[in-house]
């Protein structure tokens, strides 16, 4: 299983939009839309969970190709830093 960072979605783009792209490219696991937490709008960005070697195909084929408009950025997604306390 490989994790894929896919960035400027188009902001009207659903969960099904990202999905049925990258379905074209091999089994989706599961689409991950990220949304600003204070006011619930979409950030334009988000991740894709595929099988490895469908994974690779869908970021050598999908980055930096118009979808909607907007050009995508898709690339294999970074372990995220641990947070720093506020405190």
């Amino acid at each position: 299983m490989k994790t894929i960072y896919v960035g400027n979605i188009p902001y009207k783009s659903s969960l099904d939009d990202v999905r049925g792209l990258f379905e074209s490219l091999g089994r989706v696991n599961s689409v991950k839309l990220i949304a600003d937490r204070y006011t619930s709008k979409p950030r334009g960005f988000g991740f894709v969970e595929m099988d490895e070697a469908a994974a690779d195909e869908a970021i050598s084929k999908l980055n930096e190709t118009v979808f909607d408009g907007r050009i995508l950025r898709v690339s294999e997604a970074l372990e995220r830093a641990p947070r720093r306390s506020t405190h």
